[in-house]
């Protein structure tokens, strides 16, 4: 009876490779699994379904088959090389690299042994220089590393969740996505790839389905370390986020800036949650008259997502605010190009006519008024400015004196004289040149005919030094 099945199990060996030569490695699986169950003590079947199974990149169940040929047989050169083999592509080098030396004290000249554990080595330097760059935050370094080490270690699930896990740390998202579901497809229970899944809805702000897949991570291994960590922070960074908003919307805009400021300490790496973040401690200290403070807040926000429109918008308003025109356009023409609304185009033409109306005088300033001056504040305000820097005043001043208050004599009577002028100033005020259509020159202007037409000969509240009623250009002022 056992020679009957010996003999059945050995045609089914040969049918299967047959299938194996002709690459029908499923058709081979099923003649060697024949040939198992016919013969299950023969250490050579196991090793034949065992580089079947590899084809078909079944590395677990290889391993399985590998160990129990070697079991069976421990003089067994190709089950210990398979199943080296097998543990190198599921990443584990230390156990490969006892299989290959096995195979080397069995046979010291064996050439693919010597190779494999040379491959072996280097997966182990790739890993800890992996676990390295994972210390010093070079997320670049272990994604790189582990592209090399999956290129030996196809189906370790370790080193894929290691680098989905970089990728969502650098904010590549859905390639980390990506890599999880591939494997949570083969394995739904796998804690690691759930966080990983988690981990990028936090990082891409979606923080209530986040806690849940960190919460079912938690169910699979109740020990997951990152994902209790990630869990916590979810939670928290969220209370915290909707804490400063409610205050927010109740006006309290201290407690606001205070709440996103905690808001901001509890996870440096959620880039997308802290743009907003500073984004909104921007409003709140915005709303606190904080303008240097709410301009670097919209800059860290674009430092961190430099799409971030509303980030551009806050910033280039309080740029409007402190009259730092030229950053205020170049913010709005960020703006007006990835959104090109009537809105941002308003709000681009705004600031580009103020940053024009800047590179000009600012006759308001010459008269110490501010922009909505009434016609008779400003009449006043000529009349002192023009006593002040009048060059009479100063005729016994130095010549660099003399010659710097006659430039002040002279743009306060332009100011005037374009301010007192209804029409001029409209056109002033929106930003038009004075020169064109018959406007201000400043070729036909003499500031002492514009004094001698205010005062109207020298008598409106003041007096000479001499006493004497003289023209000007030959009086001190005396003021009652």
């Amino acid at each position: 009876m056992m020679g009957k099945l010996t003999l059945q199990a050995e045609v089914f060996k040969e049918q299967g490779n047959v299938f194996y030569s002709q690459k029908a490695y499923s058709d081979a699986f099923n003649c060697y699994t024949k040939a198992i169950d016919a013969w299950p003590k023969n250490a050579s079947y196991y090793g034949n379904r065992a580089a079947t199974l590899m084809m078909l990149s079944r590395f677990r169940e290889a391993l399985e088959d590998s160990q129990q040929a070697v079991r069976l047989d421990d003089f067994f050169m190709k089950g210990h090389l398979r199943e080296g083999k097998c543990h190198l592509s599921l990443g584990n080098a230390k156990a490969a690299s006892r299989c290959f030396k096995k195979v080397l004290e069995l046979e010291p000249s064996n050439r693919e042994a010597k190779q494999e554990n040379k491959t072996a080595e280097n997966l182990m330097e790739l890993e800890k220089m992996a676990n390295f760059g994972f210390e010093k935050r070079d997320f670049r370094k272990v994604v790189f590393c582990m592209d090399r080490a999956l290129a030996v270690a196809s189906a370790c699930h370790r080193f894929k969740i290691f680098k989905a896990e970089c990728l969502a740390l650098l904010g590549r998202y859905p390639e980390a996505q990506s890599v999880a579901s591939d494997i949570l497809r083969l394995d739904s229970t796998n804690a690691d790839a759930l966080y990983v899944r988690g981990l990028c809805l936090y990082y891409e702000d979606c923080i209530d389905k986040a806690v849940q897949f960190f919460i079912q991570a938690l169910r699979m291994a109740p020990d997951h370390e990152k994902a209790r960590l990630a869990c916590r922070n979810a939670k928290a960074l969220k209370a915290k986020k909707d804490e400063g908003n409610q205050a927010f919307k109740k006006f309290n805009f201290e407690a606001a800036y205070q709440l996103y400021t905690e808001a901001l300490a509890i996870d440096p790496n959620n880039i997308k949650t802290n743009a907003k973040l500073y984004c909104n401690r921007a409003t709140a200290g915005a709303k606190l008259n904080k303008v240097n403070q709410t301009i670097e807040d919209c800059t860290n926000a674009i430092k961190l997502d430099d799409t971030y429109i509303k980030a551009y918008l806050r910033r280039a308003q309080s740029y409007m605010d402190t009259e730092q025109y030229e950053e205020a356009v170049r913010d709005y023409e960020k703006v007006y190009q990835t959104e090109k609304t009537s809105e941002h185009k308003h709000l681009l033409k705004t600031a580009q006519l103020e940053l024009k109306k800047s590179k000009r005088k600012d006759y308001y300033k010459v008269l110490g008024v501010a922009k909505n001056a009434t016609e008779d504040e400003i009449k006043k305000a000529y009349r002192k400015r023009a006593l002040m820097h009048h060059p009479d005043r100063h005729s016994s001043a130095t010549a660099e004196v003399q010659k710097e208050e006659e430039k002040k004599f002279k743009e306060v009577g332009e100011a005037f004289t374009v301010l007192s002028d209804p029409k001029k100033k409209i056109r002033y005020d929106n930003g038009h040149d004075l020169d064109d259509d018959g406007g201000f020159s400043g070729r036909d202007f003499d500031a002492n005919d514009i004094f001698r037409a205010f005062f109207g000969g020298h008598n409106d509240g003041f007096s000479f030094g001499s006493g004497q009623d003289s023209g000007p250009g030959n009086f001190f002022f005396q003021f009652g």
